[in-house]
């Protein structure tokens, strides 16, 4: 069962209810930043990881200025939409809320438990927001890199690091592909499973597929179903260069 810390009791608590009712998960930024896309992208990854646990989602944004753009960033960073009405979420049933923040989680007035994003730093002048989007998966890839409740420490060597590591990956992922296909070896599924409802462990997640790439007595075939099946958690299209030319 996925636990989130609640920062304001300092303990784990469930992020779905018991009987998989409605939850509502509440991003809150305080404006187009590079810490905001921090807290959207962890809210979007708590949202996958409760649909592939059966938990039906409803997400909302909280922001005080610059919504649009923050939506539109969102969008290139592949999180999936937020919901434009609050107020059709209690019809549906809603069970719990939990609210995504970043470092000022105090300020929020919330009704459910609190998860808190570290902020990002960027090394040297930050640079402009497009400049920063520029190739949104591989920005996913460095801030899923880092646990969410440390600053993310960034720079042109990490992006580039991040980018040269999803090329890689899913250049291996195209190869993989041509071999016949095998299941996911169940320890390797519980490994993935156990990192992500480990409060979003996601830098562990991405641990256990630097495993399977190197593991000598898996067949190609299970590495490629492992990597398809954490990819619907971490949304990085690491399945994008299927068919391509070797």
């Amino acid at each position: 069962m996925l636990r989130i810390l609640d920062v304001r009791t300092g303990e784990p608590v469930a992020a779905a209810p018991a009987r998989r009712g409605l939850t509502r998960v509440e991003a809150h930024a305080s404006g187009l930043d590079p810490t905001a896309l921090r807290v959207l992208l962890t809210a979007d990854l708590l949202v996958r990881a409760l649909e592939l646990g059966g938990t039906p989602v409803w997400t909302i944004l909280t922001a005080p200025r610059e919504q649009p753009e923050l939506r539109t960033a969102a969008t290139h960073l592949a999180i999936r939409p937020f919901e434009d009405d609050r107020d059709l979420a209690s019809g549906l049933g809603e069970a719990q809320v939990i609210h995504v923040t970043g470092p000022h989680a105090a300020t929020v007035r919330a009704e459910g438990p609190v998860a808190a994003v570290a902020p990002v730093a960027w090394t040297g002048p930050e640079p402009p927001l497009p400049v920063l989007l520029a190739d949104p998966a591989a920005l996913r890839l460095a801030l899923l890199s880092v646990p969410r409740r440390e600053t993310a420490r960034l720079d042109a060597t990490a992006l580039d690091r991040a980018a040269g590591q999803l090329a890689h990956w899913r250049r291996a992922v195209a190869g993989w592909a041509r071999r016949p296909s095998r299941p996911v070896p169940e320890e390797i599924r519980t490994r993935l499973r156990a990192a992500w409802d480990d409060d979003l462990d996601l830098p562990g997640s991405l641990a256990v597929l630097r495993d399977v790439e190197h593991a000598p007595d898996l067949p190609d075939g299970a590495r490629f179903e492992t990597y398809a099946h954490a990819d619907r958690l971490l949304a990085l299209d690491l399945l994008r260069d299927l068919g391509n030319p070797a």
